[in-house]
């Protein structure tokens, strides 16, 4: 399930990327409410993931609409190649295992809905707005800007843009999984 390929040029991210987003909002539409908003034992609950997932995804939308200059500037040249979907993907988890938290990106605890649908929809569209934004932003970019311009990431340092939206895609899928990983455990 979320399965993500091994994308590597800018459409093939982005088509991962709305591939998951779409999945994802069909998968956890089908979860009752209780369960989308209840803590997965002492972890995040449903709603949390996808929060979090959109207060990461955010700030790329606005970093990508910025001219090239400006992030050169600001987050200087690329030292070296960007990294493969799959060598991102075993840093990313090697981070994980050695403590890599989501720090400012945790999503923040709110009280219980007091319409719970209604509140799970703006969760859900919030979200995959914040996606198609993203993919939009993106489809500006050629390959060669995306090998040439860096941001910084808060657990994985500077990333090249294409590292950037693959780290973006499997963190994705990361999530989306563990979700119905503990759905799957709790039933």
């Amino acid at each position: 399930m979320f399965e993500t390929g091994e994308p590597e040029t800018g459409p093939e991210l982005a088509a991962a990327l709305q591939r998951l987003t779409q999945e994802g909002a069909r998968t956890l539409g089908t979860l009752p409410v209780a369960v989308f908003f209840g803590p997965q034992r002492d972890k995040w609950s449903p709603a949390e993931h996808v929060r979090h997932l959109r207060k990461s995804s955010a700030p790329l939308v606005v970093a990508l609409k910025l001219p090239t200059w400006l992030l050169r500037l600001r987050f200087g040249h690329p030292k070296r190649a960007s990294r493969t979907f799959l060598r991102l993907r075993d840093d990313y988890r090697q981070t994980l295992a050695t403590g890599g938290q989501a720090g400012r990106f945790a999503p923040r605890r709110e009280a219980a809905p007091h319409d719970p649908d209604v509140r799970r929809a703006e969760i859900m569209t919030d979200w995959s707005l914040t996606n198609s934004r993203l993919v939009q932003a993106l489809g500006s970019w050629n390959e060669q800007r995306l090998d040439t311009v860096q941001l910084p990431h808060p657990l994985l340092g500077m990333l090249t843009v294409r590292e950037m939206m693959a780290f973006t895609v499997y963190h994705t899928s990361h999530h989306l999984t563990l979700v119905m990983q503990r759905v799957d455990e709790s039933a």
